[in-house]
């Protein structure tokens, strides 16, 4: 008896084990069941139970608070077609005769395989993305543009004429052009007529090793005059394979507008002008220039957004730019550089000078190469359409041809010349030239620091102030009356070179609001565009309070 209840109690504890065990097993099921069901309701209808489990558990993820629905807004656009990528690097690198070489890549271009061969485009060597170079026996050759010249005083005929920089003076290497004329596999090929200098000796960097600007010529042999080629290339030696092939460009509507103005390369990296440069483009818009074409070496952010905004207005055209050579490009640097560097500096800026002039003498009738803060302001007339009416039958009275330049003479607007007035109330304080009305009672001296209204006709090389050279009778120019016009220079000094006589100027100031006439439409014009672009964000905020 006693075996049978040791025996019933060993069982029993046995059996109790069992039956919690099954009991901990069953609420571990219905544990597991009821955090199934927690998960399961989760308000994400459209996700996965496997998805909201990772999403619950997550501790880096906060599930309460952001949303997983959300699709980023970026450009889902595809990547371009080789046909739309040449037409973007067209666009780009206007000097490059991309469309050209693309349409005839898979032909056979050139004598033979050896001589003269029309070059691929990735054999070319680039310097600084926007030249191309040509290393020869008696120095290097920097090329910026190509452009076609059958202007009727050009006494040469039809030429190509070529802008770039040698780092020679009075280069005597000899050159061939080849010149690549569509549906023909051979170049044309000629000798280079002439290295034409765009600077004076006398004005200093005239030495051997430094970059210098020049015009060269390319004449069109018989049997090709009335034909346009669609790029050149430079060779020492006439069967050279070219390291350098420019697009030649020639952009001839059938009928000239009036005015365009060029604008050299803008170095205002940390210098804000936009307000400043909105009333000017507005001004010069107001007197009748129909474009205006700048360069670009570095700007402030707020220029670029002033200069887009414009050019979609399609009253601006931006051009980048950037230096020849082993000279920097860096920014800061290069402002740095031409700031120390002043001859150099004034060298390099000929060649936007002289592009602009090339890519838009057939368009225009007149271009002005204006700083941003000068203008050139007509007394009597509105604009400067009805100025030249007024000048040229005074200048033909004197000599029947037309000149090649129409120059103005300078007068100084101080930034200090305000005296005691202050501001005027009726006129924002931002509109920096309308406050500005006190001048220098002297001008500059006749043919100093003028700028011109240079005639497309007759020009060959232009530099800052006047044409350097010139078709037909040379450069001869004529002296718009001051009671005509004047031209508005907006300085906080004098130039570095009138340093004695602006010391007299500034004695002797006079109040001139020969600008006023245009105060209206140019204040309602400068304050829409900076609203539009969000210059006036304060008024937002002024609002709230």
């Amino acid at each position: 008896m006693a075996f049978n209840i040791c025996k019933w109690s060993g069982r029993g504890k046995f059996y109790t084990k069992i039956l919690l065990l099954a009991m901990l097993w069953v609420f571990g099921v219905l544990t597991v069941m009821e955090l199934r069901k927690m998960e399961l309701d989760v308000p994400v209808p459209h996700l996965n139970s496997r998805f909201l489990l990772q999403k619950h558990f997550d501790p880096y993820t906060s599930a309460t608070t952001e949303r997983y629905d959300l699709d980023p807004s970026i450009d889902r656009r595809p990547s371009p077609s080789e046909e739309k990528l040449v037409e973007d690097i067209q666009q780009r690198m206007p000097n490059l005769p991309i469309v050209y070489w693309n349409k005839n890549k898979n032909k056979p271009m050139g004598f033979n395989k050896t001589c003269a061969r029309f070059p691929s485009m990735f054999d070319l060597e680039f310097n600084n993305i926007y030249w191309q170079t040509l290393r020869t026996t008696n120095g290097t050759f920097q090329f910026f543009g190509a452009y076609m010249d059958n202007r009727a005083n050009n006494r040469l005929g039809p030429t190509v004429r070529i802008l770039g920089m040698i780092d020679r003076i009075e280069p005597t290497v000899k050159t061939f052009c080849h010149l690549w004329f569509d549906g023909k596999k051979e170049p044309v090929v000629v000798k280079t007529f002439e290295y034409k200098y765009i600077w004076y000796k006398k004005w200093g960097n005239y030495k051997q090793g430094i970059y210098q600007p020049y015009l060269i010529a390319c004449v069109l042999p018989q049997g090709y005059k009335q034909k346009i080629p669609q790029s050149v290339s430079i060779v020492e030696q006439m069967c050279d394979n070219s390291t350098n092939n420019l697009r030649v460009i020639y952009n001839k509507p059938d009928v000239k507008k009036d005015f365009a103005v060029c604008v050299k390369g803008l170095d205002f990296l940390h210098e804000d002008l936009s307000v400043r440069l909105v009333e000017w483009i507005e001004l010069l818009n107001i007197l009748g220039a129909d474009k205006i074409f700048f360069y670009e070496l570095q700007i402030h952010p707020n220029i670029t957004k002033v200069l887009n905004h414009y050019e979609k207005e399609g009253k601006v055209e931006l051009t980048p730019l950037i230096l020849a050579g082993g000279q920097p490009n860096a920014p800061s640097f290069q402002h740095l550089y031409l700031t120390k560097k002043t001859n150099h500096k004034r060298q390099n800026e000929l060649i936007p000078y002289n592009d602009c002039f090339y890519k838009h003498m057939y368009q225009y009738k007149y271009i002005a190469l204006l700083d941003i803060d000068e203008v050139i302001m007509p007394k009597t007339a509105s604009n400067w359409k009805e100025l030249m009416n007024i000048v040229l039958p005074k200048a033909l009275k004197i000599n029947k041809d037309e000149r090649a330049s129409y120059n103005v003479r300078n007068v100084y607007f101080l930034d200090d010349l305000i005296h005691n007035h202050g501001w005027f109330k009726e006129i924002p304080k931002y509109m920096h030239m309308l406050q500005h009305v006190y001048r220098t009672k002297n001008f500059t001296k006749p043919g100093q620091y003028v700028k011109c209204f240079h005639n497309t006709e007759k020009v060959l090389t232009l530099h800052n102030h006047f044409p350097l050279s010139c078709l037909g009778s040379g450069c001869t120019s004529y002296p718009i009356d001051v009671d005509d016009a004047q031209l508005h220079h907006y300085r906080a000094d004098c130039v570095k070179t009138l340093k004695k006589s602006c010391e007299e100027f500034r004695k002797t100031s006079v109040m001139d609001t020969t600008i006023w006439k245009y105060k209206e439409p140019l204040i309602q014009r400068v304050s829409s565009t900076l609203r539009t672009l969000g210059f006036f964000n304060n008024e937002k905020e002024s609002g709230k309070r």
